[in-house]
């Protein structure tokens, strides 16, 4: 039966509202509420909408939507805001600490990544790139491989990524989206230049740096509190054919960061002057430096630690690409040479492959099919992910990765700085007061309780020592629990930030996995305790 009155559709949900909150044990039969896609309260798709990539915790939606379109997103937005209940917007589901999910049974999460042409086949609709204008439009749940898929037959592609390209636009977008290239090119969220949002009073609005711009700035790395980002307007630049993959070795902290600094300082400088992308990562234990994050280091010789008279048994590598065409492909060797000889590196450990940009782009992928074969993929993710000062960078190493850290580490460990000036501070994200910031991401995996327990705790005294140090470090993708937690965070930012909330969302019903405003459905338009 199908309802295209806006009353019936709200009513239609308010059954649902009013079944899980009475407690009865009927299931609704899934619902035709005038969508063009789907909305459905079966129990496997419920199940699937229920956790995250972390599995830290679990969520309790009541319904499911697929939209067909952004004005399937207007619909249920409007009829929740009427309502109201909570809408979380899902991509790929590749949050920690259930930031998009539904918690208690008080409203429905919409799989972005499942609608817009996106299951389909229709993908004229969901990705369409401008040759002329240089810039691809992308349905806001399309995944950014199959953006490069789209733009690469155009020989374009975007500038900046994450290392994981299995991620929704939407969701790296109301982040930041940060990688190797993000000294060079900022974070994704600095390369857009148009957005439609479905704001939390079920409005559709296009928005950009001239149209809407404080909607805009609001939404890119807002952690979806404003607006379901329905369609994203990316920059393209032209895509290199392949890419020159270098890792090199470092025993001494002080050494790895001053190459790493001077290595993003080159940043606009005309290709043949400076690397594409930069990042390292920490290595505390034997095991880690020839793992899946590290394939390329030969099986057959092995790196050894102490063969490298590691400071404190810590080694760090810096990884680096200088990306090329058929057509410069015989000065590359030079190139690279001529930068290699201004780093201090270990002489005996430079490692170096040579690929295909998309192979390049899409490595992480192809650890996970092997994970996965394994059974090793879908496990808890205790990760945690800082942004901590240049100035303290040097205590951070001496008190963590030479103190905290064991040698159960059971994961990646990246560290790698940023330039501040690339991003732009009209958008949500805190970074910090300092001109560079370094990335330190602790990507673990736990196979077992008893590791879960170790690697939070260790989490816990890595927050803790930052907090007792007075390191003024941010999360990046950040969870907290507290209200002042989450004011702490935000800083300066916060009166604006809970302002652009009343503004775009004032019944607070989007993102609430994210706990930055407490959803009341009883008393759904104050938010006097939080500005």
């Amino acid at each position: 039966m199908a309802f295209n009155n806006n009353k019936h559709v709200l009513l239609t949900f308010a059954i649902c509202c009013l079944i899980v909150t009475v407690g009865l044990t009927v299931v609704p039969e899934p619902l035709d509420v005038g969508l063009e896609g789907r909305l459905s309260v079966n129990t496997r798709e419920l199940e699937a909408v229920s956790v995250d990539f972390g599995r830290l915790s679990r969520g309790e939606a009541w319904a499911v939507v697929q939209p067909a379109t952004a004005e399937d997103v207007v619909r249920v937005v409007k009829a929740a805001f009427e309502a109201p209940f909570a809408v979380s917007a899902r991509g790929h589901g590749h949050s920690i600490n259930g930031q998009a999910l539904i918690k208690e049974k008080k409203g429905v999460v919409i799989e972005m990544v499942k609608g817009g042409g996106s299951n389909n086949g229709d993908k004229e609709n969901s990705i369409r790139v401008s040759e002329k204008g240089m810039y691809v439009d992308v349905w806001g749940g399309r995944l950014w491989i199959d953006v490069l898929s789209a733009t690469l037959e155009y020989g374009l592609a975007p500038m900046s990524w994450t290392d994981y390209l299995y991620l929704s636009v939407g969701g790296t977008l109301s982040n930041a989206g940060i990688s190797g290239q993000t000294f060079n090119h900022g974070p994704q969220i600095s390369n857009v230049y148009e957005l439609d949002v479905v704001t939390g009073k079920g409005e559709l609005v296009t928005c950009s740096e001239d149209r809407n711009s404080e909607l805009f700035h609001a939404v890119l790395g807002g952690l979806g509190q404003f607006g379901i980002i329905t369609r994203a307007r990316i920059a393209l630049e032209p895509a290199p054919h392949r890419v020159r993959w270098i890792r090199v070795l470092y025993s001494n902290f002080a050494t790895f960061c001053k190459d790493q600094e001077y290595l993003i300082s080159m940043h606009g400088k005309p290709g043949n002057e400076r690397f594409d992308y930069v990042e390292g990562f920490v290595i505390v234990d034997e095991g880690l430096i020839n793992n899946w994050r590290s394939s390329f280091f030969s099986a057959s010789n092995p790196v050894k630690i102490t063969s490298l008279k590691a400071d404190g048994d810590v080694l760090y590598c810096l990884e680096i690409t200088k990306n090329y065409n058929q057509g410069n492909a015989d000065s590359v060797d030079e190139e690279i040479q001529s930068l290699l000889k201004k780093l201090d590196f270990i002489p005996t450990s430079v490692f170096t492959t040579d690929l295909p940009y998309l192979d390049f782009l899409d490595r992480v992928h192809k650890a996970e099919l092997k994970l996965r074969s394994k059974g090793l993929w879908d496990v808890p993710h205790p990760w945690l992910n800082l942004f901590v000062p240049k100035s303290r960078i040097a205590d951070f190493d001496k008190g963590v990765f030479k103190g905290i850290l064991g040698n159960k580490t059971s994961g990646p460990i990246l560290i790698y700085p940023m330039n501040k000036n690339k991003w732009d501070q009209r958008s949500s994200v805190v970074t910090p007061e300092e001109d560079v910031f370094y990335l330190v991401a602790f990507l673990r995996s736990a196979l077992d309780t008893e590791t879960l327990e170790y690697l939070s705790n260790e989490n816990r005294q890595i927050v803790r020592f930052c907090h007792d140090s007075e390191i003024k470090v941010k999360q990046y993708l950040p969870h907290y629990t507290t209200h002042q937690e989450w004011m702490d965070h935000f800083g300066d930012k916060w009166t604006q930030f809970s302002a652009r909330k009343m503004k775009f969302d004032p019944r607070q019903i989007l993102a609430t996995g994210q706990q930055i405003f407490q959803f009341d459905p009883s008393n759904p338009l104050t938010l006097t305790n939080y500005i």
